[in-house]
Formats: C-alpha cells, structure tokens, sequence
C-alpha cells in the first residue's frame, strides 16, 4: 500500500511443515501474559489473515503488507510527506535514470544472524522476478534489463537471472534498467524489493510460514485466522526501531467485533472503524480517536471479462459513474470520513491534478442518457462484489441504490466472507460484474495509481482492462528524461482513462480509527498504515 507499504489492495472501508531455522522468542519476564492475552509491553492491532504466505513479492494486500513492513526493511521508505527516507540503503543514485548505483549501510543483519549484503537483494530480486516462482508482485521487476529471459510472457525461463543486476561488492550493486525510468527509486520504497536470507531457498514455501526477515521485528507464531505474533528485535539497524516489545496482529470477523475490544480494552489499535460506530467513535475513544487524510483511493473496478462488461461501451461505465451521489454517501453513509473522488489519483501523490470533466458529479439525466447511448447495461443489471469484513455493506448498499433511482438499471452487492475470498475471486476471474477496489500508494507519485493497476500485464489489473494506446503512452512516461516530465506524461495517460473507464474512482480515504488508553504515540504515515515501531505501551 501500498501500502502500507505495498502495492496493496485495501482491505477495509496455508498450513504447511515449518523449517527449524526461523528465529522464535526466548523466554522470561517480558513474555507474562496480560489478561487480553498478549505478552507484557506488546501492542495489538486489527489485522486479517493474510492472502497468501509471508513472502514480500507475493504481498499485494493491507492485511500481508502490515506484517511483512514488521519483518522486513527494504533500501527506503517515506516520511509522512512521501519524501524518501533511507533505511537499508545509504544511498541510490544514477546520472542517466537507466544506470542506478545501490550502496547499502554495513551491519546490518538477518534476524538469524546472517549479514545483509548485496548479493542478498541480488539473489531475492532474481528469484521474485522468475516466472517459475510465480510471485504476485514479479511484474514490479520488469523494468530490469535481462527480466523477460527470467519472465517470458510464454514458455520457460531462459535464464535465472536478469542481467541488469551487478554485485559490485559487498555493500553495493548496480541496477541496469531496459529503458530511463526517473522514478525507479520512487519504487524502491516498497517491501517486494526487500532482500532475503540464504535460508529461505532451501524450503521457500516454509519460509514463508515462519519467515527470517532484517525488519525492527522478529516472526514468533501464526495462528492461522486468530493472529500473527512479531517480537521486537533488539539488534535492528534502522531509523524505525521498536519503541514497544512486539506486535500481535488479531483477525476479527468484523470492524464492530475489533470496535468493541478496543472500547473494552482487549484490542490497542483498530485501523479502521465500521460505519456503525462511526457516529460515535470520537466519543467513546476521546484522544485515541484517529482521523487523517492519507494517499489512498475507492474505486468500482469492472471485470472487463464478464457478461455485463465484455467489450462494453466506456460511456456505459462513465453514466454509472454519474450515477452515484458520492457528496451525499459520504456525508450521510460515510459520515464525513471520505473525501469525493475527482480523478484517478489521491491528493497526496506527485501529478494529482484536477481533471476537465463531468463524469465525477451526480447528474441522474446525464447518466441515463450515457448509457442508452453507449448501448445499455447487458440484463440490465451490475453487481458489486465486497469483502464483508471491511465495513462495506452499508455504502455498496447506497451506491447501488443511487444508481437504481438514477438509470433503472437493477444493482446489488456481491458480498464475500472476507478480503482474502474477495482477493481469490478477483485472481480467479470470477467477479461477476464489478469489484469494490481500494488501492493505497505505494510510492508518491502519480504513476503508482495507474500503471501499478491499468497496464494490461500489470499483476493488480484484476479488472483485465487492456488498452494498446494507453500501454503505448505509460511506456512514453516511463522514458522521460526526468522525475518531473514522467509524472507530466502520466497526467495524460490519467486523460485518457477519463475516456476509456477502466474504474470508476469513488471517493479517496481517511483513516478513521483510534486506538485505546494502554497506548501511546500511535501516529499515521502517509500510505495509512499505524506506524507500529513508534507506538508505545504505557
């Protein structure tokens, strides 16, 4: 989130042998349980099942996103401005944007040990970026000379490694990229580019069960679907070091079920708090209520191969668009904690801009006459699929109404048990007509909220939208001889998604959540996320 520090999709508003090798906890005092149920000086936070095994460039959802950032530290991350901090590297630098330099700060370490080197980002880049290890986030390699030998759009790899990656020596490398790409470092801020361990090749899938990462904490135990434990990690190196003795991470079946823990006491922090306590939550939590702005984005993202959708006209999808209230859902449903969307990106990101169109503003008659126009919605009907763990129902419920009362064409929610059944369905192809998308920033910059989700071979395209034109002017950006042209060619590239829909844009995110009287310093970053290591126990 992105996330958050990943390429994620936003949640809210695996049972295998486990290798001997991982560090665990060691035993004593701190360990005493309190009577919530977690360690002595340890915070707890609402965090889901993750989709898939801890594996940084196989994490592209909030729920992963949040325990591989406690695991793992990549080369940079953000300050809460979206400006770059170093934390593994000491600097990255390049006089072409095509040539870039690595040097990374000496002593840092694995959890087990064993010394972060470059050979270490060598090594886990060419094994995320192989086909054969089929890692959702592989597609973030690609702008790395040598990546179609190791990721072939048909057949097997031709090489185990990508030639653009050069160990230098043992604190540096060097990235040699097919083409200029000016905000290749911006990229670097998220965790898939976080490096791994030699242990973890020799049983890749236990791994990612029990992971050894170089982050400010230390994998202790995972309870599948009840929680995850981290223990703080005394010998980290970077900026972000444990202000507290560890995290456990707890799964809720819903946003009201974490509310009430956290009122109650027995849960520290929640992200995000439901539309039914929403109206409250300021009052029940006083100081610990939590409300930022942060750069993150709601969408209603079509399956562009379904029934309703196949080869659809976009002035279809722009009257749907037209169609929705968002001022009114906001203000009543969402009760003032959402902002209108009126573009394609969040205010926060480098090339946000205003864009000279209608379709973001509720105009009933318009819409109808959009999508006669554009030939009609196939049965007259569209579905939105949502993960029910989110706090989700009650606006899907009042968009569909809006665009019921507005168009006459027939709208219902397609609601799933939870964000990872959310996330398989979208995988699988299997949306029946549009998917509720959240998508918060990786990297500030404009680029992340378009070719990160609109580019035909990008891995979080779950909508399968696919336009050669608009491909054609991504890769013109990507060229740009400077961080400033590239995010100017995107905001064209953003023009253009005004005329073929492949979303449409809702509103942009506040982080409403808060967080209970054991706890202090519980402060936001600027992709959303809490920023753990900061946070400390009274």
């Amino acid at each position: 989130m992105r996330g958050a520090k990943s390429a994620k999709f936003v949640a809210g508003a695996i049972v295998v042998a486990l290798a001997a090798t991982a560090c665990g906890s060691g035993d004593g005092e701190d360990k005493k349980n309190t009577g919530s149920g977690k360690p002595a000086g340890y915070v707890s936070i609402d965090v889901g099942e993750p989709q898939k095994p801890l594996i940084p460039a196989d994490t592209n959802e909030s729920n992963g996103s949040y325990v591989i950032q406690s695991l793992f530290t990549q080369l940079l991350d953000f300050d809460a401005k979206g400006e770059i901090v170093y934390t593994n590297a000491e600097s990255v630098t390049t006089e072409d944007s095509k040539t870039w330099t690595v040097k990374l700060k000496s002593g840092w370490k694995f959890h087990n040990g064993e010394a972060v080197t470059a050979q270490s980002y060598v090594d886990a880049w060419n094994w995320y970026a192989n086909i054969k290890n089929n890692q959702q986030n592989s597609f973030w390699f690609a702008d790395i000379a040598g990546y179609d030998d190791v990721h072939p759009e048909k057949g097997d790899p031709k090489a185990d490694k990508m030639s653009g990656l050069k160990v230098v020596d043992e604190t540096t490398f060097t990235v040699e990229l097919k083409d200029r790409v000016p905000y290749f470092n911006y990229k670097l801020g998220y965790t898939t580019f976080a490096p791994l361990p030699k242990v973890f090749y020799d049983d890749p899938k236990a791994f990612g069960q029990k992971p050894v990462g170089n982050g400010p904490y230390k994998f202790e135990k995972w309870t599948h679907k009840k929680l995850i434990q981290v223990q703080a990690w005394d010998d980290y190196k970077g900026p972000n070091k444990a202000a507290n003795k560890g995290i456990q991470f707890k799964n809720y079946s819903s946003l009201e079920a974490a509310y009430q823990d956290v009122v109650s006491g027995n849960l520290d922090i929640i992200r995000q708090v439901g539309p039914t306590d929403l109206p409250k939550y300021k009052q029940d939590l006083g100081k610990g209520a939590i409300e930022e702005p942060y750069a993150a984005i709601q969408t209603l993202t079509p399956a562009f191969y379904s029934k309703t959708f196949k080869d659809v006209d976009p002035k279809v999808l722009q009257g749907l668009s037209m169609a929705i209230d968002r001022d009114t859902i906001t203000k009543t449903v969402l009760n003032n904690t959402r902002t209108p969307a009126t573009s394609f990106t969040p205010p926060q990101v480098k090339g946000n801009q205003e864009l000279d169109t209608d379709i973001f503003t509720y105009d009933p008659k318009k819409a109808k006459a959009l999508i006669k126009e554009g030939g009609g919605v196939p049965g007259n009907k569209v579905w939105i699929q949502y993960n029910t763990d989110g706090g989700h129902k009650e606006w899907v419920t009042a968009v569909c109404e809006s665009i019921r009362n507005a168009t006459g064409v027939d709208c219902v929610g397609d609601a799933k048990p939870d964000f990872a059944t959310d996330l398989e369905a979208r995988d699988n192809d299997e949306v029946k007509s549009m998917y509720r998308g959240g998508w918060v920033a990786d990297y500030p910059v404009n680029v992340n909220f378009i070719k990160e989700l609109y580019h035909t071979s990008a891995e979080s395209n779950n909508g399968r939208f696919s336009n050669k034109k608009i491909d054609a002017k991504m890769a013109e950006g990507d060229k740009a001889e400077s961080l400033e042209e590239a995010v100017k060619a995107y905001q064209e590239v953003e023009k253009l998604l005004v005329k073929e829909m492949p979303a449409i844009p809702l509103w942009y995110y506040r982080i409403n959540g808060g967080h209970g009287e054991n706890v202090d310093n519980v402060n936001v970053d600027f992709h959303g996320d809490i920023e753990l290591p900061q946070v400390s126990v009274k």
